[in-house]
């Protein structure tokens, strides 16, 4: 099940924070560099995954 924003589908937000925490906490090289990919896959840059995990966090 996708998310829609502005017309744009995104993943799920559990999705999205398991590919933060891969990328951040994981200490795995491999799984950092396969949750930043996800992330940018799914929203074109970091900034903009970060811009929309914020927003949901604050509903």
């Amino acid at each position: 099940m996708l998310d829609s924003t502005k017309g744009r589908q995104y993943p799920p937000l559990q999705l999205i924070q398991t590919w933060v925490w891969m990328m951040i906490e994981s200490g795995n090289p491999e799984l950092q560099d396969k949750g930043r990919n996800n992330l940018i896959s799914a929203f074109g840059t970091l900034a903009k995954a970060n811009e929309y995990l914020a927003e949901q966090l604050k509903k």
